[in-house]
């Protein structure tokens, strides 16, 4: 008799595979979140903290560089302190979402600002990263020399920075991919 009151219309408390896919979504994008979250944070804080001071002739002459001399570094921090601080406040929203599986409205509303936040991290890593190449490269046409001979800790630490950015950017992608997800599943 139960297989026949299931079957009549009867809801169990049995989560069914529709719900546990949501769950499941829900407690990725959650953990995604967390992840980018971090990465955006690092990687502004890596830029922020950028300072270097080499003597350029047998100290006669100091060569000081700083993030804050270029104005796409401070672009690039910028970007990813917004970018911090949006996905840091989305995540008690997105655990919501791991209680609440049917949230379809706010989920949209919620992949419209990601979208937005993976624009402003991608330009921000875009701009910085222009810049870092030429540090690295130099640019023969144009007279300018590499810098990253001298200043081996500036180079290296907004190259990390760059990195954790587009890293970032990809879990944005895939937080977006998953919301996707999610709201066809509900």
């Amino acid at each position: 008799m139960k297989g026949i009151a299931g079957e009549s219309g009867e809801t169990s408390n049995e989560a069914t595979p529709v719900n546990s896919n949501i769950n499941g979504v829900a407690i990725l994008e959650f953990i995604l979140r967390f992840l980018a979250a971090g990465g955006t944070l690092g990687s502004a804080m890596a830029m922020g903290t950028t300072e270097e001071t080499v003597p350029l002739f047998p100290q006669s002459i100091l060569l000081n560089a700083k993030y804050s001399d270029l104005p796409m570094f401070t672009f690039f921090v910028i970007a990813n302190s917004v970018a911090c601080a949006y996905l840091v406040f989305s995540l008690p929203l997105s655990f919501y979402y791991i209680i609440r599986r049917a949230a379809k409205h706010s989920r949209i509303v919620l992949v419209t600002f990601d979208t937005a936040m993976l624009g402003l991290v991608t330009a921000g890593a875009s701009a910085a990263t222009s810049i870092v190449y030429l540090a690295h490269k130099g640019n023969v046409n144009a007279n300018w020399l590499s810098i990253c001979q001298q200043l081996d800790s500036f180079c290296e630490r907004t190259s990390g920075s760059l990195i954790s950015s587009f890293a970032s950017a990809f879990l944005l992608m895939l937080i977006i991919i998953s919301s996707a997800i999610a709201i066809s599943l509900s």
